[in-house]
């Protein structure tokens, strides 16, 4: 008897077959007229949802297999065009498609299971909903006839991550996966950049269904402004050109929007001083003097002051968050404000604008190049419009006056910021520094030359501690002849190090960082300043013996495991991890415990405080 079942191509089959373009757009798929759909062929929903993967241009997923998303790792393993990489806990999963993403502004893609695989995968998704990471995490949920009724490993999620997501799906219909894809990763990188999430049920992934590309599809209410209007321009101009003391303030939706070029530009045109946050350091470089550095909590005396004392503050891809501003009512209290954003609910949330501008901001900034060239030749030579000399000298005179600085333990112990400051002189601007959350996190951001856009990787709204060896993992997924360092404090560190063993199998050769105070040390600095030097619960190492020996750890690891405990050590253990290329390298770099990050602005104080950096103590000086 001769055996006429039909058998479902495999993804590769299929994917090796002539296909139509991949609609770049929703707007495209929409408004271009009849989409040119390939022909149809008989798929389970696990195909189908591998077939779009590919088809939208992915090529790394993170990820962990499980019950419910197991009907898809199999066809997973018959691709040609999809790297799966297997981490050892899903919130590496979701941290290393987030710094996929930051390091390329590509998609990133993280994969898990439902119930716990799912929950493990909020921190990072709402990490990326916060800086705004296009990234699409793809969950398996139980089968549709048992949502509902706490079967086995079955969670909510769509229900939980609902606050933390641009959007999410729960797709039952394995007719629905493809285009649920499509729909995702559109959302995801247009706009305000952010996560989505798609939950797919088992019994969809099963199921069979048909798989055409590319699907057609709507969003409705789905469709961010992106250019500027032109009367918004031409007043942000005049405002501009009339101003004594204007400060750009940049942030990271100038990273996210790829407008690093174009904002250069700006600055050179305009020549007006320039703050980048935390969030957009490498937008502008560190070498060009219009450079303020930093401003905010830990931010430069210059960069700060600057924005105190400003007429006008030109805001860029920022959200006038509370650790730029300090206590809001007496932030800039002299200054009108041009605000420009692709989220029209950033626009006046924290600071009223004098001037909104709602588009993307690459398109904004060019415009506004455009307009002010155009004011510019149309102005008399003496209308004493565009000259900010005298505020640049002032401003260059808070700078000189007031560098960043540090001063050295009298024990002789190691200084974090030389370690940090060592780092990035070695390694250079086309290096990569992916930073945890803390201390280091803000040593990293000021005593590391940022030339370029990307350099920098850090979890700067959600502060998530564990963020860096997975996300600097994802960084050198996305970009493998970079140099990529994971700059990390030994609590971060001891969250998220299980990543090291993804790191050593698959070959992705980071270099991590530890600066080990024994501590965890920005929660011991606030107890040092506020609590009165009472250590509750900060200390990591109570006894005398390392636990852990991170040199032991590495090697168990199949890493190279270094130590630096002397200023003489320090350049040596760079150097080495630099010229090691085949593995991972992790050096346990032992510095002061009681080394502070200074400026420091308190939480809700006037950022007329300033913490003077130059006395390494908490004296409290006035900027006049």
């Amino acid at each position: 008897m001769t055996d006429t079942t039909k058998q479902a191509p495999s993804p590769a089959d299929v994917a090796s077959r002539p296909r139509p373009r991949t609609a770049s757009s929703a707007a495209n798929v929409a408004t271009d007229g009849p989409a040119e759909v390939a022909v149809a062929v008989e798929v389970t929903g696990a195909q189908a949802l591998v077939l779009a993967l590919e088809a939208v241009g992915a090529e790394n997923i993170f990820g962990i297999p499980g019950g419910a998303i197991l009907p898809a790792y199999d066809p997973l393993l018959d691709s040609t065009k999809l790297r799966h990489i297997l981490v050892r806990h899903e919130q590496g999963a979701g941290h290393a498609a987030e710094g996929y993403a930051s390091a390329t502004g590509k998609v990133g893609v993280c994969l898990a299971t439902s119930g716990p695989g799912a929950t493990n995968l909020v921190t990072p998704i709402a990490n990326a909903y916060m800086d705004s990471v296009p990234m699409v995490a793809i969950t398996g949920q139980v089968a549709s006839a048992s949502i509902g009724t706490d079967a086995f490993q079955e969670a909510d999620i769509r229900g939980i991550t609902m606050p933390i997501t641009k959007h999410n799906y729960l797709v039952t219909d394995a007719g629905k996966i493809a285009q649920a894809i499509a729909e995702a990763f559109h959302v995801a990188s247009t706009g305000r950049p952010g996560p989505v999430l798609v939950d797919i049920s088992k019994d969809a992934l099963q199921a069979k269904t048909t798989f055409s590309w590319p699907p057609v599809f709507d969003l409705p209410g789905y469709r961010p402004v992106t250019r500027p209007h032109g009367k918004q321009i031409r007043e942000a101009a005049r405002l501009m050109a009339t101003s004594s003391r204007p400060v750009l303030y940049v942030g990271g939706g100038v990273v996210r929007g790829h407008a690093s070029d174009a904002l250069r530009r700006l600055v050179e045109l305009t020549q007006i001083p320039v703050v980048t946050t935390l969030m957009a350091r490498g937008t502008v470089p560190d070498s060009n003097p219009l450079n303020l550095g930093m401003p905010g909590m830990h931010g430069t005396v210059a960069a700060v002051t600057g924005l105190q004392k400003s007429d006008l503050i030109i805001a860029l891809g920022a959200r006038f968050d509370d650790r730029v501003t300090g206590q809001l009512s007496s932030f800039a209290p002299d200054a009108k404000v041009i605000h420009a954003d692709i989220d029209p609910a950033e626009i006046s949330k924290n600071r009223a604008a004098q001037v909104p501008i709602v588009g993307d901001v690459g398109e904004v900034i060019v415009d506004l190049i455009e307009q002010i060239t155009a004011d510019r030749a149309a102005a008399p030579a003496d209308s004493g419009e565009w000259d900010f000399a005298e505020w640049r000298e002032r401003v260059a005179g808070w700078k000189q006056t007031f560098p960043l600085g540090y001063t050295t333990s009298d024990d002789g112990t190691l200084s974090p910021q030389y370690v940090i400051e060592r780092i990035g002189a070695l390694s250079g601007p086309e290096a990569t520094y992916v930073a945890g959350v803390g201390q280091h996190q803000m040593w990293a951001a000021q005593f590391v030359r940022y030339e370029r856009p990307n350099s920098w990787i850090n979890s700067g709204g959600l502060g998530t501690m564990g963020f860096s060896v997975p996300a600097a993992m994802g960084a050198k997924v996305a970009e493998p002849e970079r140099t990529v360092w994971a700059i990390d404090g030994d609590g971060c560190f001891q969250m998220t190090n299980q990543e090291l063993a993804t790191c050593v199998i698959n070959h992705i050769p980071i270099k991590v960082a530890i600066i080990n105070n024994s501590s965890l040390g920005m929660v011991r600095q606030w107890q040092t300043l506020f609590y009165g030097e009472r250590y509750s619960n900060t200390d990591l190492q109570p006894t005398a013996s390392r636990v852990p020996d991170f040199v032991k750890l590495a090697d168990a690891y199949g890493c190279v495991g270094l130590r630096a405990e002397t200023v003489e050590e320090v350049d040596a253990v760079i150097k080495t991890a630099l010229e090691i290329n085949d593995r991972p390298v992790v050096i346990d770099f032992i510095v002061h415990r009681d080394a502070m990050v200074w400026p420091m602005v308190p939480s809700g104080v006037s950022n007329d405080m300033i913490l003077a950096a130059r006395h390494e103590a908490p004296v409290w000086e006035r900027e006049e």
